[in-house]
């Protein structure tokens, strides 16, 4: 098979979800309305918790944090990939390729571990009420955030620098809808133990880490809860702890899907399908699993309304 140099290489082509003409309108107008509830959503979260001084506790600043972290994620994939359904393309450049790459993981492993930092808010708050005040200080609760943030883009640089090293085939065609790191590196024909073998720990580190984490956190919080005498404060809390566990849920099967699948994902649109679980489906349910079925919540929203009014 034929090498192309790093300097032939001028794009990459996003196969996406299907060829057909009659679908693609639908798929634009779907992503389209995912985006924008996703984005206008998370908006609205972040927006209550600076406008109302009663939010301005860690929980309602982890979440505004994962609002953002869920707008930037989105909104690095999907952009792109209505674009390239209006001008009927399916480029992109190999610059674009790589920089879209790096948000990507970098997005999406920020969402990976605020997860982890919000369970184990939730647990101090439930499993050690007395002391939560003192422990989850302002100083405590900026430094998880930075902490979040220097993992991701450590983890997100190196995934990137290693893949420029990489010399890729004649065919480039990424039977996804964005840069994938594992489709990406696939199409290379150049040695790529190194990435996978990176790939690999970075997921038990970045994903079975946390994950352990917020299992070993909520095993203690169900502990917890079968304590509370109140039945209503106990399917109360049970709720939250359900909406929450099936969010992680869904991000992680499907983000760990693409990660540790077979190789047959490379020639099949299964990846796609399951990408757009944790791209898309999660950010935009991110609003109303955890905040807009909270009172404060709306009760901040409605303030911040009648306020623009």
């Amino acid at each position: 098979m034929e090498l192309w140099n790093d300097t032939r290489i001028s794009e990459f082509f996003l196969l996406g979800f299907s060829d057909a003409p009659a679908l693609q309108p639908l798929i634009f107008g779907l992503f389209l309305s995912m985006y924008l509830i996703s984005v206008c959503g998370n908006l609205l979260i972040i927006l209550a918790v600076n406008t109302d001084s009663h939010l301005h506790t860690p929980m309602y600043f982890f979440l505004s944090n994962l609002s953002f972290v869920d707008i930037c994620f989105t909104s690095t994939t999907i952009p792109k990939m209505l674009w390239n359904i209006q001008t009927e393309s399916k480029g992109i450049t190999y610059e674009g390729c790589i920089t879209q790459m790096y948000f990507y993981m970098l997005f999406a492993g920020l969402d990976d571990i605020l997860l982890t930092v919000m369970a184990y808010d939730w647990y101090m708050a439930i499993c050690h009420p007395l002391h939560y005040t003192v422990i989850m200080n302002p100083r405590l609760c900026g430094v998880l955030v930075l902490v979040s943030w220097i993992m991701g883009v450590l983890n997100s640089l190196l995934q990137s620098l290693i893949v420029l090293d990489l010399t890729f085939c004649e065919d480039l065609e990424i039977p996804q809808f964005f840069c994938e790191l594992n489709q990406v590196i696939q199409l290379a024909c150049s040695d790529t133990f190194l990435n996978n073998m990176i790939i690999y720990f970075t997921s038990l580190l970045l994903a079975i880490g946390p994950l352990a984490g917020i299992l070993y956190s909520y095993s203690k919080i169900i502990s917890s809860i079968y304590r509370i005498t109140s039945a209503q404060e106990k399917y109360k809390a049970f709720s939250t702890c359900a909406s929450h566990l099936l969010v992680v849920s869904l991000f992680y099967c499907s983000s760990l899907g693409v990660y540790l699948g077979s190789a047959d994902t490379h020639s099949s649109h299964s990846s796609a399908t399951a990408s757009v679980m944790y791209t898309v489906v999660t950010p935009m349910l991110n609003p109303f699993i955890y905040s807009l079925r909270n009172k404060d919540i709306k009760r901040a929203l409605k303030a911040f309304m009648g306020k623009q009014l």
